[in-house]
């Protein structure tokens, strides 16, 4: 346990840190699993609807510092790409 009150205040910043950091990887992990359950099923309209949310939400992130800016065009490209290929198959 801490000695020092700095080092008290250090760990409950860290403990903040971690959930809140927790919370924003299983949000985009499910968003980007929504749109790959939709493309595995064949589902285009519901890849399309599911796509423009994680497009959304993944640009939301990058704005708020969460993602950096290429990450989200990356995994907003890729699943772009798979959508587009179940709607045109």
């Amino acid at each position: 346990m801490a000695n020092h009150k700095s080092a008290e205040k250090r760990i409950r910043q860290t403990i903040k840190r971690t959930e809140r950091n927790r919370f924003y990887k299983t949000k985009i992990k499910n968003i980007i699993k929504a749109v790959r359950e939709a493309v595995a099923v064949n589902d285009v309209t519901k890849a399309q609807e599911r796509l423009k949310i994680a497009n959304r939400e993944l640009h939301k992130f990058v704005s708020k510092g969460i993602l950096k800016k290429n990450t989200a065009s990356r995994k907003v490209s890729r699943l772009n790409a798979s959508v587009k290929k179940i709607a045109l198959a």
